[in-house]
């Protein structure tokens, strides 16, 4: 049997308190910027990735990450600047129990939204990749690598790249097209289990990482309506 691997990693109490901190002080903070492949905390104590950022049909500011990383009405933090205090709240997760996918409501006055994070530019939604495509994700951990697409398991894309704890949410780019969200790695593979982390993104020899198609979770979206719905990329 395959199962997902959360790919989540523990915040520190110390960040906690900083964010605690400055989500109190009347001074005036400074503006977190944000955008695919980002690393954004939660107050459950996990870490992920953010898909991308934009607006949706209502002109709110929207965030995207897998929904096994926060449940609906956490608070959301920039991992790299804490002091930035609150950027919003996941206005709703299935907890990784359905698509997995979040979306967090964010407040334009606290940040920064970008198209490139690293070397990972999202000028716009492409569809899912079919088998033999090579795709790259970037995600807080690992960064960014690229994988051949081997096809479809249980709905999902199954592919090469390197995922690690963390960088699940992370985009899923075919050049700069967003085409997926990194969801994570299978493990339990055949019958002796094939179970491989993936330790560096320069090591191929691991097991394989999977994402859901970025159209199928804006589908998704837009059916539920409310916040996110018309989501569009920056």
């Amino acid at each position: 049997m395959t199962r997902k691997f959360r790919s989540m990693a523990l915040v520190t109490a110390a960040m906690a308190s900083v964010v605690v901190a400055a989500a109190g002080t009347a001074s005036a903070r400074p503006i977190a910027e944000l955008g695919g492949g980002s690393g954004v905390a939660f107050e459950n104590n996990s870490v992920c990735s953010l898909t991308t950022i934009g607006h949706d049909a209502a002109g709110r500011l929207v965030g995207i990450t897998a929904g096994h990383c926060a449940p609906t009405g956490a608070r959301v933090i920039a991992e790299r600047l804490p002091e930035a205090g609150v950027l919003g709240t996941v206005a709703f997760s299935d907890d990784g129990k359905g698509l997995d996918y979040a979306v967090l409501e964010l407040n334009p006055e606290r940040i920064n939204p970008v198209r490139t994070v690293g070397p990972t530019t999202i000028a716009g939604v492409g569809d899912a990749p079919g088998a033999g495509t090579t795709v790259c994700s970037s995600g807080r951990t690992t960064g960014t690598d690229c994988g051949v697409v081997w096809g479809e398991l249980d709905g999902t894309s199954i592919n090469q790249y390197c995922s690690q704890p963390g960088d699940s949410g992370g985009p899923v780019m075919v050049g700069d097209r967003l085409v997926g969200m990194n969801q994570g790695r299978l493990t339990g593979i055949g019958p002796i289990g094939f179970n491989v982390p993936c330790t560096t993104a320069g090591n191929p020899v691991h097991s394989p990482a999977f994402f859901q198609p970025i159209v199928v979770i804006l589908a998704a979206i837009n059916a539920q309506g409310g916040v996110g719905a018309g989501f569009q990329p920056i």
